[in-house]
């Protein structure tokens, strides 16, 4: 089973995950907090900042003929208004360091991190943060534009919504658990586990109150409204505005580089009496977005897993399912199942930029691939427009609130001495490639 001849095969990272010591950014702080939701902070990362061009290598050798990277807004804007020239030379060079080893750079301009100082303004709910964005992505594009095909506005622009719906079960769960007399820990392994990224719920809402004064010392605000708070109907509509403003820019100077953005999206399946609820979730998740991306060039698919839903909403994994690090359900088969659904209301082309797995065991790894790029292959044979298969990640990496317990990577990095080890999962994507 072959791919279309220019199928965009590669695999994804993002630079908070990666690069190390992203010192001006909003999570970096949020790390080093006494009263922190991480696990650990991130620290040097996996170094990518400074050895991009051998992980680079190691995905082209394979067969890989994509990159999908972020450049760090904290690094190019580090202080309101004032632009770092020397980042924005190293995004240059890994740009020119993706051509030269014939790999396509597919760009994302925020993933998840945003800069300190932008959280002091009121970070993702101040009506001031489209244009601030704006602004940042008309300065990346002038610099950089000339270089580039692809960019991605923003990354999971969705996900403060769906943050917002698991805090708000999981806080239903806990209320329960108490008047049972039960403990907490299920509830918070359940939440946890329904959400596309590695969040603390549990943590996060044991230190509220604290953080809370911890918050005023660090930011000079009580609550950090970063990208992945639980996000109220205001912020949702101006990310969605702050994602118009960027396309807007890019397009003005370079017209023709396609332009998009992605979302987190769940493979919502009905169980017996679900299906209201269901049709709701895929509206939250998806269908209200469609009136401000009816004009980008693609949208970014981005799924992991399933979701059953009953009349309550969102029910336990099936017994005796195989479950990842994560806690999501082994369940390849979503992803073309999403590709499907969302062609049916998006007719823009459809470019897969996540989709992979957390664990240990490679050979599931290879198993999840296999199954992923056979649906992606059933679609366009059946004429959807998909363009590319971005695996997530590159690299085991910072997995967020998570730390580096979670290994989603093609490669292992052992973190002592920064050592690369591929896995036999590389080399089986890019054989999709030949």
């Amino acid at each position: 089973m072959r791919l279309p001849e220019h199928f965009l095969i590669g695999a994804a990272t993002a630079a908070h995950q990666v690069e190390g010591n992203n010192i001006r950014s909003d999570l970096w702080a949020m790390e080093h907090m006494k009263h922190t939701s991480f696990l650990e902070p991130s620290l040097d990362a996996v170094d990518h900042y400074h050895r991009y061009e051998e992980d680079i290598k190691l995905l082209s050798d394979a067969g890989l003929n994509a990159y999908r990277f972020s450049i760090e807004w904290a690094r190019i804007e580090p202080e309101e208004g004032v632009f770092d020239a020397a980042a924005v030379a190293h995004y240059r060079d890994v740009i020119a360091c993706c051509k030269k080893y014939g790999v396509e750079p597919f760009v994302t301009l925020h993933h998840f991190s945003s800069p300190k100082w932008l959280m002091t303004k009121g970070g993702w709910e101040a009506s001031t943060t489209p244009d601030d964005f704006a602004r940042y992505v008309r300065y990346i594009m002038e610099e950089l534009g000339s270089e580039l095909h692809y960019v991605c506005t923003i990354n999971e622009a969705n996900m403060g919504i769906q943050v917002a719906a698991i805090a708000e079960r999981y806080k239903r769960q806990m209320m329960a658990q108490m008047q049972a007399a039960q403990t907490t820990s299920k509830g918070g392994d359940s939440a946890d586990g329904t959400v596309q990224v590695g969040i603390n719920l549990e943590k996060m809402m044991e230190n509220q109150k604290a953080t809370a004064l911890e918050n005023m010392e660090v930011f000079g605000v009580e609550k950090v409204e970063n990208f992945t708070s639980m996000r109220t109907r205001e912020g949702d509509l101006l990310i969605m505005k702050a994602h118009e403003l960027a396309r807007k820019e890019i397009k003005a100077l370079y017209p023709d580089i396609k332009v998009g953005l992605t979302l987190s999206l769940h493979d919502i399946q009905p169980q017996a009496g679900g299906e209201a609820r269901a049709a709701s979730e895929w509206d939250e998740e998806f269908l209200h977005y469609l009136p401000y991306i009816k004009e980008d060039d693609f949208l970014g698919v981005q799924n992991y897993t399933r979701s059953l839903i009953g009349p309550d909403g969102q029910l336990p994994n099936p017994e005796g399912a195989e479950l990842t690090q994560m806690n999501y359900e082994f369940y390849p088969e979503a992803l073309e199942h999403v590709l499907r659904r969302v062609a049916e209301d998006f007719h823009g082309d459809l470019y897969v930029t996540e989709n992979g797995i957390a664990t240990s065991d490679d050979t599931r790894r290879v198993a999840f691939i296999d199954a992923a790029l056979k649906g992606v292959a059933a679609c366009i044979r059946d004429g959807l427009p998909v363009k590319s298969y971005f695996h997530w990640s590159l690299l085991d990496n910072f997995e967020w609130q998570k730390g580096y317990s979670m290994t989603f990577g093609l490669i292992a990095v052992d973190r002592s001495t920064q050592t690369r080890h591929p896995k036999e999962s590389l080399r089986f994507l890019g054989s999709w490639n030949r």
